[in-house]
């Protein structure tokens, strides 16, 4: 069953900017990973499911309403991370989560109260004074207190610190096991590789490609710098077949892979390896790796 649906969405503000015939589901369970680069057409799309915006064309439905007809009673099951959220900020942290509970209709606090603990806030503080990862936790724990059954997630995790992103998708794949459904855009690939089944990646306002996040990995280029303890060994290693790319700086090898490392690994083992390091690809290296230089047009999939 489709929890979250869009057909044919297309919002056109000129100059290729909005998005264009956009069309994918999410389903009841799953979490679903939106990512692209800023500007490629991601908070578009989420605020369509909000119901803040009209389409040009195409439609929206979440657990089978209307996002835009039947927005207030998507709502009561709908829980929303905003890009930018906006606090009250003469009140305390505590004040404004009882404010949106009330609204809501909270009457039991016990998650709520876990989610602050998880998440180390301090409620106390005035929000006008609280840090940018201070707010995003605070909008982590309003999007999710009130126990939803669909999440709309923009960029959750902008302003956490690496211990919360982490506390972050743990939570993710809590909500998960309980059966929610999730839809998380973000342009970090790091962020949705952690916690998503599948995967929709939108360029320019198009939807380039649908794609279980196992497979999206094994399309990602891998890159390892290895210091071998000589640049003689490097060298030698240099000579070897199999890899996309292999540069050299002293002794020091640059190697490129995509796919298996397997191959990678038994070679290395063969030489004494001072230090082994990763870099991790862009969202634009992965983008390259799926289309090369060709038109979005020609190689959308829906």
């Amino acid at each position: 069953m489709s929890m979250i649906e869009i057909n044919g969405l297309t919002k056109d503000y000129g100059n290729h900017k909005g998005i264009f015939n956009l069309s994918f589901q999410v389903k009841e369970g799953e979490v679903f990973g939106y990512l692209g680069p800023n500007g490629a057409g991601k908070t578009t799309t989420i605020r369509h499911l909000m119901g803040f915006l009209t389409s040009d064309k195409g439609d929206a439905t979440i657990l089978g309403k209307d996002c835009r007809t039947d927005t207030a009673a998507i709502m009561k099951d709908l829980g929303y991370l905003p890009a930018e959220m906006a606090f009250f900020d003469g009140m305390n942290g505590i004040d404004f989560l009882k404010f949106m509970g009330e609204m809501r209709g909270l009457t039991n606090t016990a998650y709520r109260d876990q989610l602050i603990e998880k998440f180390e806030l301090d409620t106390k503080g005035r929000i006008r004074k609280m840090s940018k990862g201070m707010k995003q936790k605070l909008g982590i724990i309003c999007a999710f207190m009130h126990d939803p059954k669909v999440l709309i997630l923009d960029e959750p995790t902008s302003g956490l610190d690496p211990l919360m992103q982490r506390n972050f998708a743990d939570l993710i794949l809590e909500e998960k096991a309980k059966g929610k459904t999730i839809l998380m855009s973000s342009h970090s690939f790091e962020e949705i590789e952690r916690t998503c089944d599948r995967v929709g990646i939108i360029r320019q306002g198009e939807l380039v490609a649908t794609e279980d996040i196992h497979n999206l990995k094994e399309k990602r280029r891998k890159t390892y710098l290895v210091t071998f303890d000589t640049p003689a060994s490097a060298a030698a290693f240099a000579q070897k077949d199999g890899y996309d790319k292999i540069t050299l700086s002293g002794a020091v090898a640059k190697v490129s892979i995509l796919g298996n490392v397997s191959h990678f690994v038994q070679e290395i083992g063969n030489y004494k390896i001072l230090d082994l390091d990763t870099e991790n690809s862009s969202l634009e290296d992965v983008f390259m790796q799926y289309y090369g230089n060709s038109n979005t047009n020609q190689t959308r999939s829906n």
